[in-house]
């Protein structure tokens, strides 16, 4: 039975895009309460069916695909700059292709402009009234406001106008920047990406016996199963460990392991990872927010999708990139060590490296001296750190790793940080091992 969560988010989805919609309105159209319209809204907004604008209200928007993620509506654009829309609300939901920066002449400022474009730019009336003509939106910086002819141009033509109080420096960094994010956002595998969908897949009921089992078994070679009430939510999981030795007519509900692990959608395929290799699990069902299954992963996908992410080119960079990249290898094969130097980003309030980035260091000296013994990728499972001195910005560190011990799924590592010749740090670390087949 769906319930009244999801009726009003199905029927915020089957909105037209661009239309304004509130909290009153849902509640009245589908006669529930304005506590459970609203709920539905925020959920709406996380799953990015609408946008919540300041001053403006909630607008239905186009729902992104991973590809086209880096890509901003309008309506983003107001919320990451603070904005106030001045004209042209109607058009809020538009994506964006292109920004352009109008620090020109007006005749070469109108040659980078277009439809679908962005026109970021002071008070310079003729250029908003320009850009509203080619087809493009504008935003003034510096707090600056529009003339009324250029607003109810902006309404005709359905181009936001919107104004903020940051200047076009500060601006163009804060669109950058939440386009960077996106782009890291992009490069996240998630469950979403990978998984099998349940209508290609094959489960038991709560109510099937273990010749259910045995017959899916034999069909499909299969052993594992997810085990579904009426509602389709998840009950548990069957697998060949749970039948054995029990009778034919014995309830799967009676063999099966209850409240099983599941992941949804938007799990990242890592946690998925680290999941299965904590527990020693081969299936997870995928379900939504109702514990309604969607479909499985397996840990075959998991693992392949794993490797293929390593040979992809890296679009956006987070910090931990960042630092990693700048670890180099010195000495030689015997006796591997690395060398990083400390950039004054990577250091604290006291100038000294920040705790996070030294255990960035010693974590990834410790996966590249155990890959060079084991294919695989590693998972800390614990990690004990000593400073014995302050390490300083611009300071150039030495990484000695030393792997103690490795086994087919752990590994045991010591590592030991140089300055100047003085050991500065030191951390023991035991991790498990994503072996890859």
């Amino acid at each position: 039975m769906i319930t009244k969560h999801e009726q009003i988010l199905q029927y915020i989805e089957g909105l037209p895009i661009g239309e304004k919609i509130s909290v009153r309105q849902i509640a009245k159209a589908l006669s529930v309460s304005e506590g459970t319209a609203y709920r539905a809204i925020k959920d709406a907004e996380a799953k990015g069916f609408v946008s919540a604008i300041e001053r403006v209200g909630t607008i239905r928007i186009e729902q992104k695909k991973k590809e086209n993620i880096e890509k901003l509506t309008f309506a983003e654009v107001v919320n990451i700059i603070d904005g106030q829309v001045l004209g042209g609300r109607a058009g809020l939901h538009k994506t964006l292709n292109r920004f352009v920066i109008g620090a020109m002449k007006l005749e070469a400022m109108m040659r980078y402009t277009g439809p679908d474009n962005l026109l970021i730019v002071g008070n310079r009336t003729k250029a908003h009234e320009l850009a509203l003509q080619a087809g493009a939106g504008v935003l003034i910086t510096g707090g600056f406001q529009a003339d009324d002819h250029v607003t109810k141009l902006a309404d005709e033509l359905e181009l936001p106008v919107i104004t903020t109080a940051y200047d076009t420096f500060t601006v163009a960094t804060m669109i950058n920047r939440a386009i960077y994010d996106q782009l890291i956002k992009k490069e996240i595998v998630l469950v979403g990406d990978i998984f099998t969908p349940f209508d290609q897949t094959v489960s038991l009921t709560v109510g099937d016996t273990v010749n259910q089992w045995i017959e899916k078994n034999r069909t499909t070679l299969h052993s594992r199963f997810p085990v579904l009430d009426r509602q389709l939510k998840v009950q548990g999981i069957v697998t060949s460990k749970d039948i054995m030795g029990t009778d034919k007519d014995t309830l799967i509900e009676k063999v099966m392991t209850k409240q099983p692990i599941t992941v949804t959608m938007k799990t990242s395929v890592a946690a998925a990872a680290h999941m299965m290799i904590w527990e020693g699990i081969e299936l997870l069902p995928v379900v939504d927010d109702q514990n309604r299954i969607q479909g499985i992963v397996s840990r075959q996908d998991v693992l392949k999708t794993l490797q293929m992410a390593q040979r992809q080119p890296q679009m956006g960079e987070t910090l931990d990139d960042t630092i990693t990249n700048q670890i180099d290898v010195s000495g030689n094969k015997e006796e591997e060590t690395y060398t990083f130097e400390v950039t004054p980003q990577m250091t604290n309030q006291l100038g000294a490296i920040s705790y996070g980035v030294f255990t960035t260091i010693v974590t990834e000296a410790a996966r590249r001296s155990l890959r060079a013994r084991k294919k695989g990728d590693i998972v800390v499972e614990n990690i004990t750190i000593y400073f014995s001195k302050p390490v300083q910005m611009e300071s150039l560190l030495e990484i000695h790793p030393n792997v103690l011990e490795v086994g087919r799924k752990f590994g045991k590592v010591d590592v030991e940080v140089y300055n100047g010749g003085l050991l500065v740090g030191k951390a023991l670390m035991m991790c498990q091992i994503l072996d890859r087949q």
